[in-house]
């Protein structure tokens, strides 16, 4: 499993009348999270997609538990749970203070641009994860 965690603070504009940060944000900060699990392994979406690869969403669950409110610090935790292959899933836990906010999950898949097929992980990519799934 590969984890990391992104702090991120809710501003003003994210929030709604009742002053609950909108729920449709969180789909925005778990892309943050996402973005960054990928960068902390020296994965680059730029570069990715200058590659021809591309990663797009075809699956986004969400539960939410509590909310958070303008100027909170969440932590939005990002777990990569299994060896990714054609998809990547990763998993989302919210939290503000050690509580949970809410969870969630995305998963992406590997598309080759050119022929807009899903592909197998590339090989280099693939490297970035296998020691942290050498024992599964």
């Amino acid at each position: 499993m590969y984890v990391t965690e992104t702090k991120i603070r809710v501003r003003y504009s994210e929030t709604d009348r009742m002053g609950y940060c909108y729920y449709g944000n969180y789909a925005q900060f778990y892309e943050v999270a996402r973005v960054e699990c990928l960068r902390s392994l020296g994965i680059s979406y730029r570069n990715l997609e200058d590659q021809g690869i591309l990663l797009p969403v075809v699956d986004f669950n969400v539960q939410y538990k509590k909310p958070a409110f303008y100027d909170d610090e969440i932590i939005v935790k990002c777990e990569v749970r299994e060896m990714p292959n054609v998809k990547i899933r990763f998993d989302y836990e919210c939290l503000r203070n050690g509580e949970t906010l809410n969870f969630a999950s995305t998963t992406l898949v590997f598309l080759d641009k050119i022929k807009n097929k899903p592909m197998k992980i590339p090989v280099e990519i693939a490297s970035k994860f296998e020691s942290y799934f050498r024992d599964k």
